[in-house]
């Protein structure tokens, strides 16, 4: 899959692993919010594009029903890295989740996400 232009690109997020589906953000002074730390939102945009992009490696064309994020520690360093894993995939709806890591190894959030199955929409 690529990440072409547009949020993704405008963002520095970038699809690091095809077999995993990781995402990597590159955090840029852009990215941070008045306190110094990747902006919540764009930390959860990470996290909802990764649960995406693995989606799509199963052939599943999904939109967002419903995402939830703990943020347990502050995203710093030079980028942040989101893997996705399926806990299950049904016909009309799949539910995700998505750690989150800092350039450090650091769980920074974990994320669950539900996503419905919107089929040929955009082949």
């Amino acid at each position: 899959m690529k990440i072409g232009d547009g949020f993704l690109k405008y963002n520095n997020i970038e699809l690091l692993d095809d077999d995993n589906c990781k995402v990597k953000l590159n955090i840029t002074k852009d990215s941070l919010n008045p306190y110094g730390i990747v902006h919540g939102g764009l930390t959860f945009s990470l996290g909802d594009t990764a649960m995406g992009v693995m989606c799509h490696k199963l052939n599943k064309n999904v939109v967002t029903l419903n995402a939830n994020i703990n943020y347990l520690k502050p995203g710093v360093g030079k980028y942040l890295i989101a893997i996705p894993n399926v806990v299950k995939m049904g016909k009309t709806t799949c539910v995700l989740n998505c750690n989150i890591y800092d350039d450090n190894d650091n769980l920074i959030a974990i994320m669950t996400g539900t996503y419905y199955i919107v089929g040929d929409l955009w082949k």
